[in-house]
């Protein structure tokens, strides 16, 4: 049987927003390798660039647009909790920045498509 407490909504706010933080730092060292070939290795990075025409790695810039969103989203939960007196509807607080960085990603797929 479940404990309670991870049954609780927030209680998945607070690991979606560990995951979301950990993928962000995984990816950010792919990042700044592209970053590089374009001072190192322009042609390279022509290649790569190419590359990202694939529809595949579209949907993975969705799903990073959507990462950085909730994170973002989820740490502005946090702070909203820490630093304000007093901070009703939590739960709500939580689904909205979901369903906002939701939305903010389906713009981002959308305009990539």
């Amino acid at each position: 049987m479940r404990p309670v407490a991870r049954a609780h909504p927030l209680w998945v706010a607070y690991i979606v927003h560990r995951l979301s933080g950990v993928a962000l730092a995984l990816f950010l060292p792919l990042h700044f390798w592209v970053l590089a070939m374009a001072v190192s290795a322009p042609q390279k990075l022509d290649g790569f660039l190419q590359l990202t025409e694939a529809g595949i790695v579209k949907l993975a810039e969705f799903g990073l647009v959507f990462l950085l969103a909730v994170h973002m989203f989820g740490g502005l939960r946090l702070m909203a909790m820490e630093w304000l007196p007093w901070t009703p509807g939590q739960k709500t607080l939580a689904a909205s920045a979901a369903a906002v960085s939701f939305l903010i990603a389906c713009l981002f797929f959308i305009r990539a498509i």
